[in-house]
């Protein structure tokens, strides 16, 4: 079976991905390798728990679907953009509602907390484009890019995250979404958030490099 390990590795994420976002609206998807020209990707209009490993997409980087019994995301744009220019192994896409009510507002997550450094010195928003579509997926790679991000709010719409594995995409999912409820719920408060300046983030960087992080 073509990609096994990365059908599995997408069937056992699934759950997860239930847990970051409402309903079906979200997507999931582990690469061929670290620099492979296809990856593993969550069908489309099923239920995250509806799916076995035989049935997950298989596409290739130019959108070629060569394998699974079920059709995948409509988002494969986006995956397989991402894929082709950038050198990641994950691709995480939920609709979670704290970093989405950012994207709402088009308005980026500053560095409000260290651990932004898990994704960038901040998360930008990519501009609206209709799901699905190419310019959808120019656009997100275009924001991480003039970010030198991982992540990026995607203007009324949502969130993407990439990262080397898919444990490291989830991870950094569930750091934005947090770091997006602080900051919001700080403005709701009345206060004005404080961000980290350039000096105090490089020195972060720093510190994470320096225990392999």
């Amino acid at each position: 079976m073509m990609l096994e390990s990365e059908r599995r590795a997408v069937v056992e994420s699934a759950p997860e991905l239930a847990e970051l976002t409402p309903g079906r609206t979200g997507n999931l998807s582990v690469r061929d390798g670290e620099r492979g020209d296809a990856f593993a990707v969550t069908p489309t209009g099923v239920p995250y728990d509806g799916f076995g490993v035989e049935d997950v997409p298989v596409v290739a980087t130019d959108g070629e679907v060569r394998d699974g019994r079920m059709a995948p995301s409509s988002e494969v744009p986006m995956h397989a953009a991402i894929y082709r220019r950038e050198d990641v192994g994950a691709i995480v896409h939920t609709h979670s509602p704290w970093a989405t009510t950012l994207a709402v507002a088009s308005e980026p997550l500053p560095p409000i907390h260290y651990m932004i450094v898990a994704v960038g010195k901040r998360v930008p928003v990519a501009e609206y484009a209709p799901y699905g579509t190419d310019e959808l997926a120019a656009n997100i790679v275009r924001a991480m890019d003039e970010a030198e991000a991982t992540a990026t709010l995607v203007e009324n719409h949502g969130l993407v995250v990439t990262a080397s594995d898919i444990e490291t995409a989830l991870e950094n999912t569930h750091h934005v979404e947090s770091l997006a409820r602080l900051y919001l719920q700080t403005r709701a408060a009345g206060l004005e958030p404080r961000t980290l300046s350039e000096a105090q983030l490089e020195t972060v960087l720093e510190q994470f490099a320096s225990y392999g992080q």
